[in-house]
């Protein structure tokens, strides 16, 4: 955790620099980091890593980031944040003109393009730091740590948030010692989820009496637009021990309420991956996509896949990703309950 969240400033946030914990000034440095990242919360909480071990390397260094506007919020509260530059996109590559306008003038020590764009080029910078494109499947993050020479020990994903962040996840999570089971059971499509009905069966089994998190409480997470899906799983869990965080939290709040949960299980998702970069353990489900690019990466993160490849599961005539159920029905119940009890055990 660290810094304060400042005043929304034209073109974005600006937040207030991290004291020295002897001095208690200011530890901005000179030096100056350009990150432009993805637009989609997965792949921007998985380019955290790199964006963490840059900052680690030139300690005080001011950063400014350049987002999509559904990631851009992770990044509020990133240490030595001068500007997060929110980049709507725009016809005719606009954005890309607008983010040069605001960055463009300016001479950076580094300067990182994630999104493979032109404007490195247009750049005056030091260091240049292009995500290159891979050329056979290589986890995303072994890809980010490649540009820093660790593709075989990249660094890790790692979420940052505010003190604001952690007293609201506080109240969202309640008083009391006891261990809270986290389960995400929404995604971006369909295709991808886990059916509903046995998310609930593998809540009874992990929080009955006999299971490994006896009577815990379940803390239900989703987006703003995800509460359809997830309503057959809240309904299912008794009101005193329901947490509703379905669209109710911001991001930072819901990383910094992910970083109280006993064990985390949830479809992949930008929130499985902000749950396995706050280091809770954390089990995602996959099946028509790919784990081998996607799988969570964090200490304790671990992964679950239907016995069909991804493939195999979307090869069939007529496949329309807007239209298909669920893919996901070869992965059984008991695989699940097994897979979270050894990553809690």
């Amino acid at each position: 955790m660290t810094g304060s969240v400042g005043k929304r400033g034209q073109g974005g946030y600006r937040v207030l620099p991290t004291p020295d914990p002897d001095t208690g000034k200011a530890c901005y440095s000179s030096m100056r980091l350009l990150f432009i990242t993805s637009n989609r919360i997965g792949d921007a909480v998985l380019s955290t890593g790199l964006l963490s071990h840059l900052i680690d390397r030139d300690p005080g260094i001011r950063v400014t980031i350049a987002a999509g506007p559904a990631s851009a919020p992770l990044f509020e509260a990133v240490p030595g944040l001068e500007r997060l530059i929110v980049l709507n996109k725009a016809r005719f590559h606009g954005h890309w003109w607008r983010l040069w306008r605001a960055v463009g003038l300016r001479k950076w020590d580094v300067a990182v393009d994630l999104r493979r764009s032109a404007i490195l080029n247009a750049l005056r910078a030091e260091e240049k730091l292009r995500v290159p494109k891979p050329v056979q499947p290589i986890h995303r993050v072994d890809v980010l740590g490649s540009m820093v020479g660790r593709a075989d020990n990249p660094p890790l994903p790692k979420m940052w948030w505010s003190p604001d962040h952690e007293e609201r996840a506080a109240a969202k999570i309640g008083s009391g010692n006891g261990k809270v089971l986290a389960i995400g059971p929404t995604a971006n499509w369909q295709g991808k989820i886990w059916p509903a009905d046995r998310f609930v069966s593998l809540i009874d089994a992990l929080t009955g009496p006999s299971g490994p998190l006896p009577r815990a409480k379940v803390a239900v997470f989703g987006g703003p637009g995800e509460r359809q899906q997830a309503m057959p799983v809240l309904q299912s869990v008794p009101e005193d021990r329901r947490i509703d965080l379905v669209g109710t939290v911001d991001l930072l709040t819901a990383a910094a309420a992910m970083s109280r949960m006993a064990l985390y299980v949830g479809n992949d998702s930008g929130l499985m991956h902000m749950s396995a970069a706050v280091g809770t353990p954390t089990l995602g489900l996959f099946g028509p996509s790919q784990e081998a690019l996607y799988a969570p990466r964090g200490p304790r993160a671990a992964f679950l896949r239907t016995p069909e490849t991804m493939a195999e599961l979307i090869g069939f005539s007529g496949y329309d990703r807007h239209t298909v159920g669920s893919l996901m029905g070869s992965l059984s119940t008991d695989q699940v309950i097994a897979g979270a009890t050894d990553l809690l055990g």
